[in-house]
């Protein structure tokens, strides 16, 4: 049974069409990247996942259940949504208490709210400002502090809505290489994101939105390798694979530096 699951999702705001008939099946356990130039309707379609939103036409399920019967707050404990923007999210006088708010809304034990907070203050290097007000800090670590709050729930279904913005390259790997500990725990990571070179280095699939609908749904090295696709969509593959487009199509489509020096290395020694 899929995790996540559209049917004939249609979707408007003020009577403009912002999602028409996408249809789409998340597995549990996939790494999931959901990409697009900005208007496509890819953060409209993932707010269906948690009730954000609710269908105009077609349906939406979380596992059995269709999201229009329930509450945002019912769905909390199976998908958790990491909003673009943190200060949509943060509400709590203190770092700490912000990552144990969540825990506390869903009747968590108060030693299990104690382990995974400060378990969550590590994980994301949050310590040092546990006990300091949120506001007083850049936009980065409110960033990290969203990410914690939701995470440290260990929801089934995780959304990541452009969540390495504001972030330094250090940061954001390590955000992308928790959530995928979490994927390899049996978690669904869902990644919104404009950065092709991340979503080439972690998501095991994508799904391409263009005008409101889903317009290609395969595995990443599949759609990096179709540039008319990607020309439709406005997209660019990341920087590795256009130099191994560049040099040799015999290099194929690799999707990280790792991948093209082996592939290199490999017909380099090949041809000596």
């Amino acid at each position: 049974m899929p995790a996540l699951r559209a049917e004939n999702l249609h979707f408007a705001y003020d009577g403009a069409l912002a999602l028409t008939g996408v249809n789409l099946a998340i597995q549990p356990g996939e790494f999931v990247a959901v990409v697009g130039q900005n208007g496509s309707g890819k953060t409209t379609l993932v707010k269906h996942f948690n009730g954000l939103l609710k269908p105009a036409r077609g349906r939406v399920w979380v596992g059995e259940r269709v999201t229009t019967s329930l509450a945002v707050s019912d769905l909390a404990r199976e998908v958790g949504y990491v909003f673009q923007n943190p200060d949509h999210q943060i509400n709590q006088p203190t770092v700490r208490e912000e990552i144990a708010f969540g825990l506390k809304q869903l009747d968590f034990s108060a030693a299990e709210i104690a382990r995974r907070t400060e378990a969550a203050l590590v994980d994301f290097g949050l310590l040092p400002f546990a006990d300091r007000p949120p506001a007083i800090l850049g936009f980065g670590l409110r960033r990290k502090i969203a990410l914690a709050s939701v995470c440290v729930l260990r929801p089934p279904v995780l959304i990541l809505d452009e969540p390495t913005g504001g972030l330094d390259a250090r940061s954001a790997a390590e955000l992308l290489t928790f959530a995928a500990r979490l994927k390899a725990e049996g978690h669904t990571i869902i990644l919104v994101s404009h950065d092709m070179r991340r979503v080439a280095a972690f998501a095991e699939r994508m799904v391409v939105m263009h005008g409101g609908r889903v317009l290609a749904d395969d595995p990443t090295r599949a759609v990096f390798a179709q540039s008319e696709l990607l020309q439709q969509a406005f997209l660019a593959p990341p920087p590795v694979a256009q130099l191994a487009h560049a040099l040799s199509p015999a290099l194929g489509t690799p999707l990280t530096a790792e991948e093209f020096y082996t592939e290199y290395a490999k017909r380099k020694t090949h041809y000596a």
